[in-house]
């Protein structure tokens, strides 16, 4: 068996579950996730993503009162009167480059 180090580090218990569930579900034990993580910082020379801020939140529209839901319509309406739209098939397009669907 090849040569071992341990890693030590904290994470938010929640986060932990859920990935490790993921990981067990795919049958990928935590180690050697850690490891191919590792293995690809050193492949990329840095990060193997992307680390940035999402561009926007999406809204939660079944959460919203009815105060919020009347603001987020506004804006809506507002976006439009300012010409701030794109075409649904460019946005569908979009989405589909995004996630390769």
């Amino acid at each position: 068996m090849a040569k071992t180090a341990n890693l030590y580090a904290r994470i938010e218990p929640d986060v932990k579950e859920q990935a490790e569930d993921i990981l067990a579900a795919l049958g990928i034990p935590v180690s050697n996730a850690i490891n191919m993580f590792y293995k690809q910082i050193i492949l990329q020379r840095g990060i193997p993503f992307e680390v940035k801020l999402p561009q926007a939140k999406m809204v939660d529209m079944s959460k919203l009162t009815a105060q919020e839901l009347d603001q987020e319509l506004e804006k809506g309406y507002n976006d439009v009167l300012a010409g701030r739209t794109k075409p649904a098939n460019a946005v569908f397009e979009q989405i589909r480059k995004d996630y390769s669907l």
